[in-house]
């Protein structure tokens, strides 16, 4: 089998990590795995395959003979370092937002639309990690009675802020615990034992840039620009895993037993989904796992043609990381890289 130098760009980020654990997990045919990230973090050793590799500073003469670049590192680095990667001859993957919407930039997951990903033009985009799990569940449904509407509310975790919302998480927590204040650092309030409806900026038509992204993502990844979405996106006291409470009004009546029957036989989900024993998806079970689980899949009172479910994901592995080496693995496998 060939084997493909790879790059990981901002390989000290909780993402960054995350892609050195699923290439070794799913032993990815790498001939070489390169860490990259910024100045400050250049020295640094990671094991990777068991052995120690340094962290080297992103140049522009990182990507020379890289095959495939996997990038983490915010969408500023990304639109810097990605034309200059792809340029370079590597197929980028992008976890930032930076070129998901773009028109000539496939976003893809693999679930779904893996044949986008065909039509690159040096970069390819991951999309938004709550919006990657809600597709991949939603999308088997589409295909046997489309959606017409979705309304979703997601419950996501701080790890999706990255490595400080998690230690501030922690700290909070101990000072609250202990009787003294938490002052807020890396959220515009305490994050400790509460919750909060504001993710990214706030947009001029009251939605925040987080919601958006899953109104404009899901459509662009199913083909579907007809689909109504609304979406309302919190941050959670919660560190990994994010969840959703999802409303689905289809074209035609569906019943819950034909949902789970149609779910149960879908690449990458896992249904759990006996509430009479208290089965159903939660965060911290989800932790590690490549499946988007499915639970409390139930008629939707509201509307005769609607379900309604809850959809739990590791949002480290298939909200990012994972997602974007099955994107490289289907490159590889369809001979597209």
């Amino acid at each position: 089998m060939r084997r493909f130098d790879v790059a990981i760009v901002g390989a000290t980020g909780l993402v960054g990590q995350e892609f050195i654990r699923v290439l070794e997990q799913r032993k990815f045919p790498a001939s070489t795995i390169q860490l990259f990230a910024s100045d400050r973090s250049a020295g640094k050793k990671l094991f990777v395959n068991h052995r120690e590799v340094e962290v080297q500073e992103t140049t522009i003469q990182s990507f020379d003979h890289m095959e495939i670049a996997l990038f983490s590192a915010g969408a500023e680095v990304s639109k810097y370092f990605s034309p200059i990667a792809a340029k370079a001859g590597a197929v980028v993957i992008d976890n930032s937002a930076a070129f998901r919407m773009e028109s000539d930039v496939p976003l893809v997951v693999p679930e779904v639309n893996p044949e986008d990903a065909k039509y690159h033009k040096g970069i390819i985009a991951n999309p938004n990690c709550s919006t990657i799990q809600m597709v991949v569940a939603l999308y088997p449904l589409h295909k046997a009675n489309p959606i017409k509407r979705i309304i979703v509310d997601t419950y996501q975790s701080v790890s999706g802020t990255g490595a400080a919302a998690m230690e501030e998480l922690s700290n909070q927590s101990k000072q609250i615990l202990e009787g003294r204040n938490a002052v807020p650092h890396v959220y515009p309030h305490q994050i400790a034992f509460n919750l909060l409806p504001e993710i990214d900026v706030f947009l001029d038509n009251g939605y925040s840039k987080e919601e958006w992204k899953m109104v404009e993502e899901t459509r662009k990844i199913m083909h579907a620009h007809e689909i109504a979405i609304s979406a309302t996106c919190v941050r959670v006291p919660v560190y990994i895993g994010h969840s959703e409470a999802v409303h689905v009004e289809f074209t035609h009546p569906m019943s819950p037993d034909e949902a789970r029957n149609i779910l149960a036989e879908a690449t990458g989900v896992k249904v759990l989904d006996e509430p009479a024993v208290s089965l159903y998806p939660h965060p911290w079970s989800v932790v590690g796992s490549d499946d988007v689980l499915v639970g409390r899949i139930r008629e939707d009172a509201s509307h005769p043609n609607g379900l309604a479910m809850w959809i739990v994901a590791d949002n480290l592995r298939k909200g990012a990381a994972l997602n974007a080496v099955q994107i490289a693995e289907e490159m590889v496998s369809r001979g597209w890289v």
